[in-house]
């Protein structure tokens, strides 16, 4: 997901004679790779909208993800406050070789409402993240390209083209900064279909969990057309809290509280 910050502890080595899309394909595997194992997790979070002018709106949410070996991962968050938009909850199932499931419940309505393929890059309950950058992404779901080496602040970065093969997503490309030693994605660049730079995701505040799993303590999306930004502050990760299949289902969504 948007989340994007999925990673564990130990580079990738070199390989010799590589083309640019072998090497961007190799290092989007072997990151994926470094997560496998993590089982379920956890999470708090606060999302701050800011619009132009830089006002502020605060909303408090819960998150939780169920690891589906074999398939993408199933995940759900719920709103907590404020009281206009408490128990709304947006549930996703990725999957690796077809297009992700998401469905929204609105309690107002007492319905779930589903996401279709043709509006999963609108806006996710009025932020800067689209609903399809609130699904964590597979590997199947793009062809890459190596670009270069650079640094990114103390530490070294391979900078990497991902173009997705879905065609009804909101973005033509993305790049991606994720540094050698730790695999943790620090910037991302989203580009619209008119390949002109909407969008940035930078990542900051990284923890380690379990000695293997890093996650960030906080997102920021800017958009570069509106001038508005949308942080998420990451809290109280809880991993093998043994969730269950059944917490991720459109009959569950109804239950939310």
């Amino acid at each position: 997901m948007a989340l994007a910050s999925f990673c564990l502890v130990g580079g990738p080595a070199l390989a010799q004679n590589e083309t640019p899309e072998e090497k961007g394909l190799r290092l989007a595997l072997e990151a994926s790779a470094s997560n496998e194992g993590f089982g379920d997790f956890t999470a708090g979070l606060t999302m701050v909208l800011r619009d132009r002018q830089g006002r502020e709106s605060v909303r408090q949410m819960r998150f939780k993800v169920l690891e589906v070996p074999g398939d993408g991962d199933k995940s759900l968050f719920v709103f907590d406050q404020p009281r206009d938009v408490q128990g709304t909850a947006l549930l996703t199932h990725a999957h690796a070789n077809t297009q992700d499931d998401q469905w929204l419940y609105l309690p107002a309505l007492e319905r779930v409402k589903r996401i279709s393929a043709s509006t999963r890059s609108g806006s996710f309950m009025g932020s800067e993240f689209s609903y399809e950058d609130m699904s964590a992404p597979e590997v199947e779901e793009y062809t890459y390209r190596y670009l270069r080496d650079e640094p990114c602040g103390e530490l070294t970065c391979t900078v990497t083209e991902q173009f997705p093969l879905d065609e009804k997503t909101g973005y033509s490309r993305k790049v991606i900064w994720q540094d050698t030693g730790d695999l943790r994605t620090w910037k991302m660049e989203m580009y619209d279909r008119r390949d002109s730079h909407l969008k940035t995701l930078t990542f900051a505040d990284y923890g380690l969990y379990l000695d293997r799993f890093w996650r960030a303590g906080e997102q920021t999306m800017v958009n570069h057309l509106t001038g508005a930004s949308t942080v998420l502050h990451w809290t109280d990760f809880a991993f093998g809290t043994g969730l269950e299949d059944g917490e991720f289902t459109q009959t569950a969504l109804r239950r939310v509280r």
